[in-house]
């Protein structure tokens, strides 16, 4: 049996069809874009928005809102590499079950040892108080509907509680119990952010309860989530996948074999993975219409593998990215990113090349640019992590 070789090119064209970046491939639903991408960054406010408008044929916040507030169909949980990723129902439980849980424990300990040591004299945590101080919480917020931290608070005095973090040090600061333990419940996926107390990039939100999900067993959880990211971004490599989920090598291996991943010879790179019935002929594929995108700080596209040299040159890095290697907002052609973008305090979406891509490349940007105007309309954005040429495009 021959190995099946693919091509950056290959790649490329797979990336346009499969994230829904070419028009006529644009979605309906936002539902319908987080299961192309597995699940979209929700770190910053804005970019579960901002990455559905790019790939919906509608954009709309209306729509993003109405799966995340109105019908609840799209949660957020605190998942891969421990960041947090808005998925669809049907994708949460294998989400949850692979990375969510481990994240949930890690959590609660670090929680509890924080409570234990930077408690004030006379106000001792334990798994006992926490556990009561928690459900207490969601008595409160199954009564209310929802309700803010400092709300909560109001009912529930071990909220107001505090401790003091660097005691006797010059910076010695003390900290609200509350936000601590809320957070925690939310970790755990008992709680989810309600509709934003502002206009949608606002991440002053209240609480409510969070629908529950069915438990599965972890390897089977991990296999189905590795069998749905190489649905997305395959073909990509061990190194990728590990990346993305943040597991370890040995587990990376184990839900790879589990799906019956199948090798693929990627350019440069060495040995890659598709899915064992993957639906796409290299060698016969069609090669996609010229496309434009601008993708926002974040987007599940411009961070899906860790190797990206075949969408990313090198030299860009420095300008797109910022120290912690948070990606800013991008300018896309043909399946390489080009360049960056901002919006300016007036509205004003600018951008700029960072490669010569010709006249034809130009006018599609152009495009998305006023496309991506129109819908914003009077909201402003920011990215929650800025790099430097987001920056210079604002000044």
């Amino acid at each position: 049996m021959s190995t099946l070789r693919i091509t950056d090119g290959q790649r490329r064209a797979r990336l346009a069809r499969r994230h829904l970046l070419l028009p006529a491939l644009r979605a309906d639903t936002v539902e319908a874009v987080a299961d192309a991408l597995v699940g979209l960054h929700a770190s910053d406010a804005a970019t579960v928005y901002l990455s559905a408008g790019a790939r919906l044929a509608a954009p709309s916040p209306d729509e993003v809102e109405r799966a995340l507030y109105q019908d609840v169909t799209l949660v957020k949980l605190l998942s891969m590499r421990h960041t947090l990723f808005a998925v669809t129902l049907d994708m949460a439980p294998y989400v949850e079950s692979s990375t969510g849980r481990a994240i949930q424990a890690r959590e609660r300990r670090t929680v509890l040892k924080f409570l234990r040591e930077h408690g004030e004299d006379g106000t001792a945590w334990d798994e006992r108080r926490l556990a009561a101080v928690e459900r207490r919480v969601l008595d409160v917020l199954a009564a209310r509907g929802e309700a803010t931290t400092a709300e909560l608070a109001q009912e529930i005095p071990a909220l107001r509680e505090s401790v003091i973090v660097s005691r006797g040090k010059p910076y010695q600061s003390r900290q609200s119990v509350g936000s601590r333990v809320v957070r925690l419940l939310a970790c755990d996926g008992q709680l989810r952010r309600a509709r934003p107390r502002g206009s949608w990039t606002s991440s002053s939100y209240p609480w409510a309860p969070a629908p529950r999900l069915p438990e599965l067993p972890e390897r089977e959880a991990r296999a189905e989530l590795a069998r749905r990211w190489l649905a997305a971004f395959g073909p990509a490599t061990e190194a990728d996948l590990k990346w993305w989920t943040g597991w370890t090598l040995r587990d990376t291996r184990g839900a790879l074999a589990d799906m019956g991943a199948v090798q693929a010879e990627l350019t440069d790179v060495g040995t890659g993975y598709v899915l064992p019935d993957d639906p796409e002929e290299p060698d016969h594929a069609e090669e996609p219409a010229p496309w434009a995108a601008l993708l926002p700080a974040l987007d599940p596209t411009a961070m899906g593998w860790r190797g990206r040299d075949w969408y990313l040159s090198p030299g860009d890095v420095p300008a797109l990215f910022d120290r912690a290697g948070n990606i800013g907002p991008t300018v896309w052609w043909n399946g390489r990113i080009v360049g960056g973008w901002a919006q300016r305090a007036d509205g004003e979406v600018v951008w700029c090349l960072l490669a010569d891509v010709g006249r034809e490349a130009t006018v599609a940007i152009e495009d998305e640019a006023r496309r991506l105007a129109s819908w914003l309309g009077t909201v402003r954005v920011t990215p929650r992590f800025r790099t430097p040429l987001e920056r210079e495009l604002v000044r």
